[in-house]
């Protein structure tokens, strides 16, 4: 999937950079989180923020769309169990409009379950972001790991995989 939006959108739509955190010409923040974004806003550098954005958006876009599917079909079922409750019923009969009734009755006890499926699906991101870091040349824990396994590094694979 990531190779796949590398193509599509650093190579035939030239519309975001491919890999890396910043573009080369540009030199990085001063370090103070390490998360480039908050480097460049406390540094007040907004064309560094912007291309640090810029970079993000492919590989969180990767990440986040494996799990889309689970998450919206977790959301509909239980959105769908929660309309056809009497309390939604009775809330219906004394006339209030149907958005709040979705928004304010049905959607907070319908995110209940849908907020243990995204728990879950955490490990999945962890498990995710070696080869979205690998993919998108970003250094970070996926990077790590992959030269852990390289060197034969066992305690830190096992640390990482616990």
């Amino acid at each position: 999937l990531g190779l796949g939006v590398i193509v599509l959108f650093y190579g035939h739509l030239q519309i975001l950079p491919g890999g890396g955190r910043l573009d080369d010409w540009l030199d990085p923040p001063t370090h103070v989180t390490g998360f480039y974004l908050l480097d460049a806003l406390l540094e007040g550098n907004g064309e560094v923020f912007f291309n640090a954005l810029q970079h993000l958006i492919l590989p969180a876009l990767t990440l986040a769309f494996v799990h889309l599917g689970i998450v919206a079909r977790q959301i509909r079922s239980a959105m769908l169990e929660q309309l056809s409750e009497d309390y939604i019923r009775t809330a219906r009969a004394s006339g209030l409009p149907g958005w709040y009734i979705v928004l304010c009755y049905a959607l907070p006890n319908a995110l209940i379950p849908s907020i243990t499926v995204l728990g879950l699906a955490l490990g999945d991101l962890l498990y995710g972001a070696v080869l979205t870091e690998t993919v998108f040349a970003w250094p970070g824990m996926g990077a790590w790991v992959v030269t852990s396994i390289q060197a034969l590094e066992f305690p830190a694979v096992m640390g990482f995989a616990v």
